[in-house]
């Protein structure tokens, strides 16, 4: 079976949706399926003005047509909402092709912190892009049920992994006083950083990451410790040289570094809102306060192997298998027509 996933998040971008792509494409081999990708590689690139490390595809219809008619695929599945995506689903809709779509990131939130746009603008935007597909997927249940909520249609779990042959415990100097509180992720504004750089605490505050807002983060906290980005053995060591993983986003929709840092053995200390709250749920692997100290403080007295079994609960083989599950779930009917995915009643979420 061929998979053909279109999306404009791809390497070298160091993400949570890059991070869920890659690994889910390689659990999937052992299942017979083999996912291929309609990524920014293949077009002409530009810079975000506001975050130029983020590299836009200028895609054109015509290259995206006869990259999907090459590839033959018996699925689409489109992972993003940028250029590549908007075309992919332009040539789906043209040609009447089913396909699946994922809810990756806030984009309502996001555009908000930076512009003055209203969140309901993006919001009906979003409705009506996935809403064109057989199935949004979704990472949890909670963001599973909110969506629902706001109008989007046939949504499905498509729950994350962690691969604890490469996260996990292993004794790591790296030379900072103790205890460590580190953060992981993309230094911009949705992550509010600064909810977590201003808490008076002690030892050390590391960030590993890096974005637009690093620079100037820098100057401002100049006690804390700024790595940059770090991937493979070194990101690994990073979170087994720590003692508490630190999640100050309020925005994300579930958070893959909340289950490498539990596969570390790192408790989890954040806010008690989506993303943290459905990755955790009522396991004793974190601290979820209003108060983000507080939270902090009292991750500190949280069993690292509590964590790490917790972690290994969690695989990207089963989360492969949902993927294949929902993007294999479209059939067509004897007469060429699609059949609606309603008709698969236990794979709907709230």
């Amino acid at each position: 079976m061929r998979v053909l996933v279109a999306t404009d998040a791809w390497h070298p971008q160091v993400n949570g949706v890059v991070r869920t792509l890659t690994m889910m494409a390689q659990a999937a081999r052992p299942l017979g399926v083999d996912v291929g990708f309609v990524t920014p590689q293949s077009f002409r690139t530009v810079g975000l003005p506001s975050y130029p490390d983020l590299r836009l595809a200028l895609p054109s219809p015509g290259k995206i047509a006869r990259l999907i008619a090459e590839a033959r695929p018996d699925s689409i599945h489109i992972a993003t909402e940028g250029p590549i995506g908007w075309l992919a689903r332009r040539y789906c809709r043209q040609h009447g092709l089913p396909f699946t779509t994922s809810f990756h990131t806030r984009f309502p939130e996001y555009i908000s912190a930076r512009l003055p746009v209203p969140e309901s603008w993006i919001w009906a935007g979003l409705r009506w892009f996935h809403n064109a597909g057989q199935a949004v997927m979704a990472a949890t249940p909670a963001l599973a049920t909110e969506l629902r909520s706001r109008g989007f249609r046939n949504v499905v779990l498509w729950p994350r992994g962690v691969d604890i042959r490469h996260f996990h415990p292993r004794p790591v100097d790296l030379g900072l006083p103790s205890p460590i509180f580190l953060c992981v992720g993309r230094v911009a504004v949705e992550k509010n950083l600064e909810a977590f750089l201003d808490l008076d605490l002690p030892g050390t505050r590391l960030i590993v990451g890096d974005g637009p807002a690093r620079a100037a983060l820098t100057r401002k906290y100049p006690q804390a410790v700024f790595l940059g980005a770090r991937q493979g053995e070194e990101l690994a060591e990073a979170y087994a040289a720590a003692d508490v993983f630190v999640f100050p986003s309020r925005t994300d929709t579930f958070g893959l570094v909340l289950l490498e840092a539990l596969a570390s053995g790192l408790p989890v200390a954040a806010f008690p809102v989506s993303g943290p709250r459905d990755v955790i749920g009522a396991a004793p692997v974190g601290s979820l306060h209003d108060d983000l100290q507080v939270a902090c403080l009292a991750a500190l007295s949280i069993s690292p192997q509590a964590c790490v079994a917790f972690a290994a609960k969690h695989s990207w083989e089963a989360s492969a298998r949902a993927f294949v599950d929902n993007v294999t779930n479209i059939r067509i009917d004897p007469k060429g027509n699609r059949v609606p995915f309603e008709l698969d009643q236990p794979r709907f979420v709230g």
